[in-house]
C-alpha cells in the first residue's frame, strides 16, 4: 500500500511540475525537498550560445527491479540530482531509463551508480538509443490506388528501399506511414520510389514536424537582411534551428513550445524591419483525411464527358436500330459492307476508349510493370477486347463485300461510363468515412482573445489573434457561447463547459479556478480566463486526431484475408475469362448446343466473346480491399466522437471477442477520490497532533489514500496559528504493496496495512482486529498507524462506488461477459465492494505484477480478457490483456499501455467500446459476405451458367455496372456505422444517474 502511496505521489509531483506548478492552495502541506536543486544546464553555461557549444549525449539503461511508477519516479529523482543532467525518462513497462546528459560534467558510469544507489540494478544498453533515436516516421498521401493489389505493390516497393524499417499503406485513407533511418534514406527518395511504381505521392508530415513551424515572408528584403532575421530568431530562447528557402520566401523554425512559439517569431520578424516585412503562418496540410474534392471533380467531369459520347452510341445501337425510319439511314452502306451506323459508333466510342478511359491504361501499365494486376487490368482487357474486335469487324466489312459481323462499340463505351460512375460514387462515399476526423479538426476556433496581464495579474489589454498563434502560458479570455481555444487551466471565473464533442459527456461540466479545460469545447454561461497549457500539436484535440489517424493506418488481422486473395484474384479471373470464351467458342463450333441459342446478330465467336468479357469486368477486387479499412475508419471515428479512442483494427478485432473483463477497484469501480470518514485512536493524544505526524510521513506519497490523509490533516489545521508547513519527514521508505516507513520528530512512523505491522513486529490487540473487521465490512479501507513500535490508531477511508457500477456489471452479464475485480486492497474491503457492484470473482491483495499474472491465467483458460484500469499502476496488466482499456484518461490520452482509451471516468464507456467493436466487426463480416458472395455468384452467371436453362445472359456493360456497384455498396455498408447508437440501456442508466444526483 505504501508503495502505491509513494507511486502516485511521485507521479503527481512530476505532473504538477510539468504543469508549471500552477495549482494554488491556501495551505501548503508538502515539506521542502531535501536534495539540492540542480539546474537543467550546467552552471558554467548560463547563456544560450554557450549551451549550443556543449555536447549532449543520450544513454539508455536496462533497469531491473522496478515494479510501479513509484520506482520510476525515485530513479528519475536520483538521476536528476546529478550535475549535467539534461533530462531523464524512465519506462516502467519496458524496464528502461533514457538519460540525456552533458559528458563534460557526468559520465554513464556515474549515472548507472546513481540508479543502483536508488536500489535498482542498471545495465548500459549501448546501441539501442542510437538505433531508436535514428528512426524517423513520415506520412505520405498516395493517389491512384484502387484495390489491395495497388497498396501491396506500393508497400513492397517501399520495403525494398534501403533504410526503410517498416511501411504501412492504408487503402481507405490513401496514406502511407513509413519508418526509416534518415542516415540512409530521406523522404524525397521514398516519394521517388512510390512514383516509380506509377502512383503519385506527396508529403503530409515527418516525425520532425511536430515542433516545427513554417513562416511565409511578404517582403522585398535582400539576402543579408534575411540573415539578420535568421540570427534574430536563432537568438530567441527555445529556438533550436532555423532554415530558409529563398525561392519560396519561407523560413522554417524548430523550437521548444514550452519556451516560445509562432507569435513571438512573427513579432520578431516584423519588428526587425517595421513596415517592410510581414510574416504569416504557412497553413499545414494533410490533416483530417485526404481532400477528395479534386478527385471527386475529376471523376464527375470524366463521367459527364463519357455520357456525351456514350448516350449517342447507346441510342445508335439499342434504340435507333429498332426505329424503322432511322434504321434505314443507319443501314446505308458506305464502303462494301460498312454501314453508316457502324462508322458513327466507332467515331463516338473512340474518345471514350482512349481519352476518357486513358486512366485505366496507365493504371494497368503501372501494375503490370511491377508484376502485379489490379482492377485497371481487368477493365483495360475487357474494354479492349470489345473495342478492338469491333474495329476488326468494321475494317473487315469495309474490305469484304460478303462479310457480316456485329460490333460491340456500345459495350466498351457503356462499360467505361458505368465504371466511372461507380468510381465517382465510391470516392464520394469514401470521403464521408473520414468525416469524424474532419469534424474534430473543425472544433478549434479560428481566433482567440489574448489578455495581457500586469505583475499583479490584472488585465492591461486584450487583442484578437489567430488560435494557431497561442503559446504556452498565454492567458486567454473565453466568453459565453465561444469555443475554448486551447487546453489550459482556469485562472479566473467560473462556468459550465460542454465537452460532449470531445469526451462524449452529455451534461455540461462545471469549471472553477484550477480546473482543466479542453480546446474545442464550448463555454456555456460564464466568462473564463484560462492559461494555455498544451498548444498546437500537443493539445488533446491534436492527440486525438493523431491517435485516430494512426488507428486507421493500422491493419486489422482480418485484413490479411483480403491481402492473400488479392495476390491471385486478378490472374485467376483472367484465366477464368479466357477459359469461358474458349469453352463457349469450342462448344459452338462442335455443335454442343443448338444454333437457336445464338442471337441472330451474333455468331459462335461473338457470343463466346460476350461471355468472356462479362466475366472479366464483373469480377471486383476493390470490394474485398475496402471491406475492412472503411469499416475501421468509420468505427474509430465514431468512437472518437463519443470519447472512446480505439487504437486500430487489431484492438477492434480483439474487443469484439472479449468475454471476460477485469476491473481495477480504485478509480475504476470506485470514484477514486477517497476521504477519511473515521479515526479510532488507541492511545490518548490530540487528533490534530496525530494527523500532523501521519500527514508528514504520507506527504511523500500521492497514492489516493495518502492524499486523503493529507487533505484531512489540512482541514484539522485550518484556523490554526501554527505554521502551515508540515514537519520534516526523514528516512522515507516505501514498502511495495504494504505501506510506508519514515521518521518524524525523531519518532519511527509506520503507516500501512496489517501485514506491514505484523512483519515489523507490531502487536495488534483484539480491539484493533475488531475495529478493522468492522471497517472492512462497511467497504472501507483501514490504515494502521504505529509510532515507535506501538499501534496508536486506525484510519477508516471510504472511496464511494460509482453509481453506475452495479448496472454496468449487470449489462455485461447480459452481453455474456464475465466481470472480475482485482485490487491491492485487503480482502474484507474488496469483498464488500464486489458484493455492492454484483461481481462474484474477486482477487485482492494483488501487486501490479500480480495483476498481469492473473490476466495470463485467465487467457490460458481460453478466455479473451479485457483489463480496465487507470493506465498508471495497471500498465503491466493492460499490456498483458487482449484488450487494455485506460479509463478516466481525460486529456492524457497518449497512454501507451492501453489499446482503448476512455476519456471519461464513466464505466458506461466500457460497454460502448465493446458494443461499438461488435457492431464494427459485424459490418466487416457483412462487407466480406457481400464482396465474396458477389464474386462467387456473379462470375458464374457472367460466364453463362444460367444461359442453357433460361437463356439469361449478362451483357458486359451490365456486368461492368454491377462491378462498380459492388464497391459502392461495401463503402455504403460501412458508412451505416455513422448512425451507430450506443445500447439503449445505457441511456436509461444515464437518466437514472441524473435522477440520483
Amino acid at each position: 500500500m505504501g508503495s502505491r502511496f509513494f507511486a502516485l505521489s511521485c507521479l503527481w509531483k512530476l505532473k504538477h511540475r510539468e504543469n508549471g506548478g500552477e495549482k494554488e492552495s491556501a495551505v501548503v502541506l508538502v515539506p521542502p525537498p531535501h536534495y539540492p536543486s540542480m539546474p537543467r544546464y550546467p552552471i558554467e553555461s548560463p547563456g544560450d550560445s554557450s549551451r549550443q557549444l556543449l555536447e549532449i549525449r543520450k544513454a539508455l539503461f536496462k533497469v531491473s527491479g522496478m515494479q510501479c511508477s513509484a520506482c520510476s519516479a525515485s530513479i528519475e529523482k536520483a538521476v536528476k540530482r546529478l550535475e549535467g543532467i539534461e533530462d531523464a525518462t524512465v519506462d516502467v513497462l519496458h524496464s528502461k531509463a533514457q538519460v540525456v546528459y552533458h559528458p563534460s560534467f557526468v559520465d554513464e558510469e556515474s549515472i548507472r551508480e546513481a540508479i543502483e544507489d536508488a536500489g535498482f540494478k542498471a545495465t548500459l544498453i549501448e546501441d539501442d538509443v542510437d538505433e531508436r533515436s535514428a528512426i524517423t516516421v513520415c506520412r505520405l498521401r498516395i493517389k491512384g490506388m484502387t484495390c489491395t493489389s495497388c497498396s501491396n505493390t506500393v508497400e513492397s516497393a517501399l520495403e525494398k528501399v534501403q533504410g526503410v524499417k517498416k511501411a504501412v499503406i492504408a487503402l481507405a485513407t490513401e496514406e502511407a506511414e513509413i519508418r526509416y533511418d534518415p542516415k540512409q534514406v530521406n523522404y524525397k527518395q521514398l516519394i521517388d520510389a512510390i512514383d516509380d511504381t506509377g502512383f503519385e505521392a506527396m508529403l503530409i508530415s515527418t516525425g520532425e514536424d511536430r515542433n516545427k513551424v513554417g513562416l511565409k515572408l511578404e517582403s522585398i528584403l535582400s539576402g543579408g537582411e534575411i540573415r539578420v532575421i535568421l540570427n534574430s530568431l536563432q537568438a530567441l530562447p527555445g529556438v533550436e534551428d532555423t532554415e530558409v528557402d529563398m525561392q519560396l520566401e519561407k523560413i522554417t523554425v524548430s523550437y521548444n513550445p514550452d519556451l516560445t512559439g509562432p507569435r513571438t517569431f512573427i513579432d520578431v520578424i516584423e519588428e526587425t524591419y517595421p513596415g517592410r516585412c510581414k510574416a504569416t503562418l504557412c497553413q499545414p496540410g494533410g490533416r483530417g483525411g485526404p481532400d477528395r474534392s479534386e478527385e471527386i471533380k475529376q471523376y464527375y467531369k470524366s463521367f459527364l464527358w463519357s455520357l456525351v459520347f456514350t448516350v449517342p452510341v447507346f441510342l445508335l445501337a439499342m434504340v435507333f436500330m429498332y426505329t424503322p425510319g432511322i434504321r434505314r439511314g443507319l443501314d446505308l452502306k458506305l464502303v462494301n459492307m460498312l454501314k453508316l451506323g457502324e462508322l458513327l459508333r466507332w467515331i463516338l466510342s473512340s474518345p471514350v476508349q482512349f481519352i476518357i478511359g486513358w486512366r485505366f491504361y496507365t493504371g494497368a501499365y503501372k501494375a503490370l510493370r511491377h508484376g502485379s494486376a489490379n482492377m485497371d487490368v481487368l477493365v483495360a482487357l475487357g474494354t479492349n477486347a470489345a473495342y478492338f474486335y469491333s474495329v476488326y469487324t468494321v475494317l473487315r466489312a469495309a474490305t469484304d463485300n460478303t462479310f457480316k459481323g456485329t460490333d460491340f462499340f456500345e459495350t466498351s463505351a457503356m462499360l467505361i461510363s458505368f465504371i466511372l460512375l461507380g468510381k465517382y460514387l465510391e470516392v464520394l462515399a469514401k470521403g464521408k468515412t473520414s468525416e469524424a476526423i474532419a469534424k474534430l479538426m473543425d472544433l478549434t476556433p479560428d481566433t482567440a482573445t489574448l489578455l495581457t496581464l500586469d505583475t499583479y495579474g490584472n488585465v492591461v489589454s486584450e487583442r484578437t489573434i489567430s488560435s494557431q498563434l497561442i503559446q504556452h502560458n498565454d492567458t486567454i479570455k473565453i466568453l459565453p457561447g465561444e469555443k475554448v481555444s486551447s487546453d489550459g487551466l482556469v485562472v479566473w471565473g467560473q462556468s459550465h463547459v460542454n465537452e460532449s464533442m470531445i469526451t462524449g459527456e452529455a451534461r455540461p461540466v462545471a469549471k472553477r479556478i484550477g480546473d482543466e479545460v479542453i480546446g474545442g469545447t464550448v463555454n456555456e454561461n460564464g466568462v473564463l480566463h484560462i492559461r494555455a497549457k498544451h498548444v498546437g500539436s500537443e493539445s488533446a484535440l491534436s492527440q486525438i486526431v493523431r491517435l485516430v489517424e494512426a488507428a486507421q493506418m493500422a491493419k486489422a488481422p482480418v485484413q490479411k484475408f483480403a491481402d492473400k486473395i488479392s495476390k491471385f484474384f486478378v490472374p485467376l479471373v483472367i484465366v477464368i475469362s479466357f477459359t469461358t470464351w474458349l469453352a463457349w467458342f469450342i462448344a459452338g463450333k462442335i455443335g454442343s448446343y443448338p444454333k437457336s441459342w445464338i442471337p441472330s446478330s451474333m455468331d459462335e465467336f461473338e457470343l463466346a466473346l460476350q461471355f468472356g468479357i462479362s466475366v472479366m469486368v464483373i469480377a471486383c477486387p476493390c470490394a474485398l480491399g475496402l471491406a475492412t479499412p472503411t469499416a475501421v475508419m468509420v468505427g474509430t471515428g465514431v468512437g472518437a466522437t463519443q470519447g472512446v479512442l480505439i487504437k486500430g483494427g487489431k484492438a477492434l478485432e480483439s474487443a469484439h471477442k472479449v468475454n471476460c473483463i477485469i476491473f481495477d477497484k480504485t478509480g475504476t469501480l470506485t470514484v477514486g477520490k477517497p476521504i477519511v470518514v473515521n479515526t479510532k485512536l488507541l492511545k490518548n493524544m490530540v487528533l490534530r497532533d496525530f494527523y500532523e505526524i501521519v500527514a508528514a510521513a504520507e506527504a511523500n506519497s500521492e497514492h489516493p489514500l495518502a492524499k486523503a490523509v493529507v487533505e484531512y490533516a489540512k482541514t484539522l489545521r485550518e484556523g490554526s496559528l501554527e505554521t502551515s508547513r508540515l514537519p520534516e519527514a526523514q528516512d522515507f521508505v516505501s514498502i511495495t504493496g504494504h505501506g510506508i516507513r519514515a521518521r518524524v520528530h525523531n519518532k519511527n512512523i509506520l503507516v500501512g496495512n496489517i501485514k506491514l505491522m505484523l512483519d515489523s513486529g507490531i502487536v495488534i490487540s483484539e480491539d484493533a482486529y475488531d475495529i478493522l473487521e468492522e471497517v472492512e465490512g462497511m467497504a472501507r479501507t483501514g490504515i494502521l498507524v504505529s509510532i515507535d513500535g506501538e499501534l496508536v490508531g486506525i484510519i477508516a477511508i471510504s472511496d464511494p462506488v460509482k453509481p453506475e457500477a452495479h448496472d454496468v456489471v449487470s449489462i455485461l452479464k447480459l452481453m455474456k461477459v464475465r466481470s472480475i475485480m482485482v485490487t491491492g486492497d485487503n480482502w474484507g474491503t474488496a469483498n464488500a465492494i464486489a458484493k455492492e457492484v454484483g461481481i462474484e470473482t474477486v482477487m485482492a491483495e494483488t501487486l501490479p505484477d500480480g495483476k498481469a499474472e492473473k490476466v495470463k491465467e485467465l487467457q490460458m483458460s481460453g478466455m479473451t480478457v479485457a483489463m480496465v484500469g487507470d493506465g498508471i499502476n495497471d500498465s503491466p496488466a493492460l499490456v498483458a490483456a487482449d484488450v487494455g482499456m485506460a479509463i478516466g484518461a481525460g486529456t492524457d490520452i497518449a497512454i501507451e499501455a492501453a489499446d482503448i482509451v476512455l476519456m471519461r471516468s464513466n464505466l458506461e464507456d466500457v460497454i460502448t467500446a465493446i458494443d461499438l467493436s461488435r457492431s464494427t466487426f459485424t459490418r466487416i463480416r457483412l462487407n466480406y459476405l457481400w464482396a465474396l458472395g458477389y464474386n462467387v455468384m456473379g462470375i458464374p452467371i457472367a460466364a453463362g451458367l444460367l444461359f442453357p436453362f433460361c437463356r439469361f445472359r449478362l451483357p458486359p456493360w451490365i456486368a461492368g455496372a454491377a462491378m462498380a456497384a459492388s464497391s459502392v455498396s461495401v463503402v455504403c455498408c460501412s458508412l451505416l456505422l455513422r448512425y451507430y447508437k450506443r445500447p439503449r440501456k445505457l441511456d436509461l442508466l444515464q437518466m437514472q444517474t441524473v435522477r440520483i444526483q
